[in-house]
């Protein structure tokens, strides 16, 4: 875990420009109105028995919240949002701005600050898009608001 590392870059994503197209950055994905930094990304698990798969979800939620606590200290507590009801509401065919719908599909939830006097969202979440896949810790540095 990096945890000065991670805030450097999310310090640089709350200033850079958006990308005008969606596609691949230096630290992750981007495109109009947002960033995501893939932070940290574990191994896969189709070897697994399930075993390391828990202690690898354990250990994200660690580093997560680690970050989170020191996200804590710039801008207080975070709002919690579960994705879920995103993720129905974009099965349903409802226009879902990004990153929230893509983020829904794979990102159960995330931890949420908007800072005060700024434009831009900051969000954490972990990702994984099924079970065999790796985790990703992700932070969203994003100008659309949460649906």
């Amino acid at each position: 875990m990096n945890i000065t590392h991670w805030l450097t870059t999310i310090d640089l994503l709350r200033t850079r420009d958006f990308p005008v197209e969606h596609g691949r950055t230096d630290v992750g994905t981007g495109g109009p109105g947002y960033h995501i930094a893939e932070l940290q990304t574990s191994g896969d698990f189709w070897e697994d028995d399930g075993t390391e798969r828990e202690e690898t979800e354990t250990q994200f939620e660690f580093d997560r919240d680690g970050l989170g606590e020191r996200l804590n200290e710039r801008w207080g507590a975070p709002d919690v949002i579960s994705l879920a009801d995103t993720f129905d509401r974009a099965g349903d065919g409802e226009d879902i701005p990004e990153p929230w719908a893509s983020l829904s599909s794979h990102v159960p939830d995330v931890q949420l600050w908007k800072p005060a006097h700024e434009d831009r969202w900051i969000a954490l979440g972990i990702s994984q898009w099924d079970k065999e896949l790796p985790f990703q810790l992700l932070a969203v540095v994003t100008e659309t608001a949460p649906p």
